[in-house]
């Protein structure tokens, strides 16, 4: 199995404690430059740096993730590896596209990811800015999908949307909390709990 495991923002005070047991319990651990090692480091001095260059050559990108994919895949197929990343590993990290090029010639390897600190999240707490009402992200491209929280009426909302061409619907309810259910689809619930989170995605994107 390979797991992308978020390593937050930087600072190494603000690593959760699951990503620490996971990089100690993992058979191998790799990331993706001397940031990340630097965090990872206390825990697997052992960590392996691998190459993923900041450019816009397609191919070199393309390059780099089958090398990568060749270097990961043995560890992951025998035990744990460990893929830790800035962030949060999904949140416009390359661990989406490494697990894709891996998927291609490795379909048997499992893959999950544990959440941390994002630089969102992070950034409201370094510049003192509270965060209230709807906000709009972007990584410079138009917006592809939406996030809404506390939703309380899921099915409705989704019926709204379609009409906007959204056709993709994720309702996680009671996130890490006891009773937690996530529903995807069509199969969404009238009503839901107050710690919700509906994701909506366009068929286009």
């Amino acid at each position: 199995m390979l797991v992308g495991v978020g390593l937050g923002p930087g600072d190494p005070e603000l690593l959760t404690l699951r990503a620490v047991r996971l990089l100690r319990e993992a058979s191998a651990v790799f990331v993706p430059g001397k940031l990340a090692y630097d965090l990872v480091r206390p825990y697997r001095p052992d960590a392996v740096i691998l190459n993923f260059p900041m450019t816009s050559d397609e191919a070199y990108i393309r390059q780099c993730l089958e090398e990568n994919a060749g270097r990961i895949a043995p560890q992951a197929l025998d035990g744990l590896a460990v893929f830790g990343i800035i962030g949060d590993p999904n949140f416009y990290s390359t661990f989406s596209r490494l697990c894709e090029v891996i998927s291609e010639h490795y379909p048997e390897i499992a893959f999950s990811t544990e959440p941390g600190i994002s630089s969102i999240t992070a950034f409201a707490s370094v510049a003192n800015v509270p965060v209230a009402g709807g906000f709009f992200v972007s990584d410079g491209n138009g917006p592809e999908s939406r996030i809404f929280m506390k939703v309380r009426r899921p099915a409705a909302l989704a019926a709204d949307l379609k009409t906007e061409g959204y056709t993709e619907f994720v309702l996680v309810e009671r996130m890490f909390l006891p009773g937690q259910q996530v529903y995807r689809g069509d199969d969404l619930p009238e009503e839901s709990d107050y710690f919700s989170i509906l994701y909506a995605r366009r068929s286009d994107a």
